[in-house]
């Protein structure tokens, strides 16, 4: 969740629409976190990965709601629309992490 964090601290502005916030903040966080857990999850034995997978599915969850409403208050007080929106349109954690890098 630190670079969740990471992405709302980069955003400036004033008040932004709360929720393209949270799909902005669930996307970022969802993009990051599974591509470092598909990672680990693929380096795990065959008969080991779909356990992994479930633990981090819940952890994943558990991750996500106690950091979600810090990101989109942080978010909506940042008010950039341009990167709220490519934050929502990435499809890649590279791509999400460039929306906070412009």
């Amino acid at each position: 969740m630190r670079t969740l964090l990471f992405a709302v601290l980069l955003v400036a502005g004033c008040k932004a629409d709360r929720g393209k916030c949270e799909t902005a903040c669930r996307n970022f966080a969802t993009l990051n976190y599974w591509q470092q857990a598909d990672a680990e999850i693929a380096k795990a034995p065959e008969a080991q990965r779909k356990t992994l997978r479930e633990k981090k599915l819940v952890e994943f969850d558990n991750k996500l709601e106690q950091g979600v409403d810090m990101c989109v208050n942080q978010c909506s007080s940042a008010n950039n629309d341009d990167q709220i929106d490519c934050m929502i349109e990435a499809k890649t954690a590279q791509a999400a992490k460039q929306c906070i890098a412009d």
